[in-house]
């Protein structure tokens, strides 16, 4: 019988940095690359090469396109990895987008960090630059969903819609007749743009993410909240700030605020959509119309109910616009991108609100805001956080733990092993304990650098 090894190479014990290499006989296979996010731990993960040779890697598979699932690429290709990368046409789409806006904020921010020495590096170096992404975007190879598609003899794979962010899947791996399911991260049932996520029907081995294995989504009303949260803007004159993932939260949210004013909910407040990236990811629902549920002349009308911000001195000139407005900026969990800036000049002032949609993983900015921090450091400094925090948890694009048990459900077999992956240890923990209750199964929560040897 051959033998499989699997190296859980991230998102093992916490949320990012998923990557996980299948060693087989015939073929090696590393299911997702990317970065790690939040504590300094993590982060410094990120400079190390691999624990395995790079060169020994035949193929890539993406779930999808998050930084958190791809934008390790480039430094894989540096190690020596020759593959192919393989992904839907619009997970490829997103991945494009990220890993070049992710070189540029890299070589950014090593430039400002030099020009202003508050790096204790000399000098500061991008983790990886422009070329260097346009070296991995060389690699690249999309196919169709729902196809199974041969690696070798005894090896094949399908990508399976899973409905977290647009060209997302769950990975169905067969290695000599024994299905590994890689759920990567799973969508909502009723989510504003894309449709409920497809699930599996057998699964050997079982790699499920717990990003929130112990909680349950809330059930907000969304369009109360923002309501309420607009009206206050209005009232204080102040700026309402959404750091905004720029892939799907983004989009979403643009949609929501336009069905408000489509209703009168709303008044005609200022949008401003600040992120290169996530106005890249908005021709991204246009190439791919199947892959969400937006009708066309809706997707045009809320873009065009919002400005679109093309330039950084565009974003200077709506921070010091002292009007009341809405600003939707990158990223979501507080941890780069342009919303920083609006930060930097805003956040100390008692007229603005800072409303987060999204997961905040620990160590991030995002993270410490939710908790209640009184100060924040942004480029090398501290600010004094007099704004008020506000968070939707609802319009998470994670399933929850009662909505990962129901993805669970229609496997008709009884796994030989459970994984859970992609979560804090409190969350795969309680994921754990409910999966033993409700299916009698017994998962395992691999630690990071874990090797698990498999007979198939």
């Amino acid at each position: 019988m051959p033998l499989v090894r699997i190296h859980f190479l991230g998102a093992a014990g916490t949320v990012t940095g998923s990557k996980f290499y299948i060693e087989t006989p015939q073929y090696n296979i590393l299911i997702d690359c990317g970065m790690f996010q939040g504590v300094k731990e993590l982060r410094e993960l990120n400079w190390k090469n691999l624990p395995i040779a790079a060169c020994g890697i035949d193929v890539v598979l993406l779930t999808h396109g998050h930084l958190d699932h791809t934008g390790y690429l480039p430094r894989l290709i540096k190690q020596g990895f020759t593959g192919d990368i393989i992904a839907t046409a619009p997970t490829l789409a997103i991945s494009e987008i990220i890993i070049k806006d992710s070189a540029k904020i890299h070589e950014e921010e090593a430039e400002k960090a030099n020009e202003e020495k508050y790096s204790k590096h000399h000098p500061a170096l991008p983790f990886y630059t422009q070329k260097d992404a346009e070296k991995t975007i060389q690699r690249f190879k999309s196919v169709e969903k729902d196809i199974w598609i041969p690696l070798s003899t005894d090896i094949k794979y399908r990508f399976r819609y899973n409905g977290h962010i647009i060209g997302s899947t769950f990975i169905e791996l067969d290695i000599h007749g024994k299905i590994f399911v890689f759920s990567g991260d799973i969508g909502r049932n009723n989510d504003v743009l894309l449709r409920a996520p497809e699930k599996p029907d057998w699964a050997d081995f079982l790699f499920i993410e717990s990003t929130y294995g112990n909680k349950r989504h809330p059930n907000d009303d969304i369009e109360e909240k923002l309501i309420t949260l607009i009206n206050e803007t209005l009232h204080n004159r102040g700026t309402l700030i959404i750091p905004s993932f720029a892939v799907e939260r983004l989009q979403t949210l643009m949609y929501i605020l336009w069905k408000l004013y489509q209703k009168n909910r709303i008044p005609n407040v200022p949008v401003y959509v600040d992120s290169p990236m996530g106005n890249n990811v908005l021709s991204v629902f246009e190439r791919f119309p199947d892959w969400h549920k937006v009708p066309i002349n809706e997707y045009y009308a809320a873009c065009h109910h919002s400005t679109i911000v093309t330039s950084y001195r565009e974003t200077w000139e709506i921070i010091d616009n002292s009007h009341p407005k809405i600003v939707i900026a990158g990223s979501g969990m507080v941890t780069g991108g342009r919303v920083l800036t609006y930060l930097q000049q805003l956040i100390d002032r008692i007229n603005t609100s800072i409303l987060l949609v999204g997961y905040q993983a620990e160590g991030t900015r995002g993270r410490l805001l939710q908790e209640g921090t009184h100060e924040v450091k942004l480029f090398g400094k501290y600010y004094q956080v007099n704004a008020k925090i506000h968070q939707i948890e609802s319009l998470s694009a994670h399933a929850d733990q009662q909505e990962l048990l129901e993805w669970m459900r229609e496997i008709r077999n009884i796994p030989e092993k459970v994984f859970l992956i992609h979560g804090e240890a409190s969350a795969a923990n309680a994921l754990r304990v409910k999966i033993q209750d409700t299916y009698r199964w017994k998962p395992h929560i691999p630690k990071l650098h874990e090797i698990i040897e498999i007979m198939v």
